[in-house]
């Protein structure tokens, strides 16, 4: 006899329960027809929970200090001669509870008393040759490393 696909049609392209049209099985192949969503069920419920988790890819630092950046040229178009977080989140450029660094884009002309957590470079170089002064601000957990975010399983 001629083999021909169309005539045999499995459970998995019917979707039904019924058996070849042409072939009996071996009866180890009778037990594997059945419904699909039976076995993937079946199989759902063998390898339980492995099958739902994400693969975990890289590593996320769970304390890590994030910054909100401001450059200066920001800073100098408020129009302020003292500036805090306080005074930009009034404003609405920083966030509740973010943390302040100011960085050095752009150009000042006035003098200005700036206060933040942390100053780049070119920001401290920037501010203090047009006769501003720089108050760094420590953080809210201290000198230690910040408290973990993350999950309930991060402070394992």
């Amino acid at each position: 006899m001629i083999y021909n696909p169309s005539r045999e049609l499995t459970v998995h392209q019917r979707g039904s329960l019924a058996e070849s049209e042409e072939k009996a099985g071996k009866p180890q192949e009778e037990e594997q027809k059945g419904n699909v969503q039976e076995v993937r069920y079946q199989l759902v419920l063998k390898v339980g929970r492995t099958l739902r988790l994400p693969k975990l890819r890289g590593f996320n630092n769970p304390f890590r200090v994030e910054y909100q950046a401001i450059n200066i040229d920001t800073l100098e178009a408020l129009g302020e001669a003292k500036i805090t977080p306080e005074i930009l989140r009034e404003k609405g450029l920083l966030r509740k509870k973010s943390l302040l660094k100011i960085l050095g884009r752009g150009e000042i002309n006035s003098k200005l008393d700036v206060s933040a957590h942390a100053f780049s470079k070119s920001a401290q170089e920037a501010i203090q040759a047009a006769g501003g002064a720089i108050n760094v601000i420590p953080k809210p957990w201290g000198d230690r490393r910040p408290p973990a975010k993350g999950n309930a399983l991060t402070n394992r």
